[in-house]
């Protein structure tokens, strides 16, 4: 989506209202408390929109399972040891908050965009 005021794109994360397990709010939660450590995506929005609820982020690139893909699942030690470094670096940061992410796969780590491309961001869930 894109911010009409700003022109700037976001990802934006739809549920409805009436979902027997809703877990946005709680998820837009994780994101404002976790808000400004290296990695974390930046909650832009979060509220009800109709018969949904709706949150915004920054909008961010492929994931890492996307990337192995694209890689023909190969990868250079090099490439390895720099996303170990990240990876371990964004689960330290959500353990010295408190929190305990219980879905660390792939999937759940994305690629930053433009000046951020080399930067690996964790998507949070209603599993943390």
């Amino acid at each position: 989506a894109v911010n009409v005021q700003t022109g700037e794109e976001v990802a934006v994360k739809l549920e409805p209202v009436k979902t027997k397990h809703p877990q946005l709010h709680y998820e837009s939660k994780l994101y404002m408390l976790l808000q400004g450590g290296t990695g974390v995506p930046h909650l832009k929005w979060f509220g009800v929109e109709g018969d949904y609820n709706v949150m915004a982020i920054d909008l961010l690139g492929p994931s890492l399972e996307d990337l192995f893909n694209y890689c023909n699942r190969k990868l250079t030690l090099k490439t390895v040891l720099m996303l170990a470094d990240q990876l371990i670096n964004r689960v330290e940061y959500m353990h010295s908050r408190g929190f305990l992410h219980r879905d660390i796969k792939p999937d759940n780590f994305l690629m930053g965009l433009g000046r951020k491309a080399n930067q690996v961001l964790v998507i949070l869930s209603g599993r943390v």
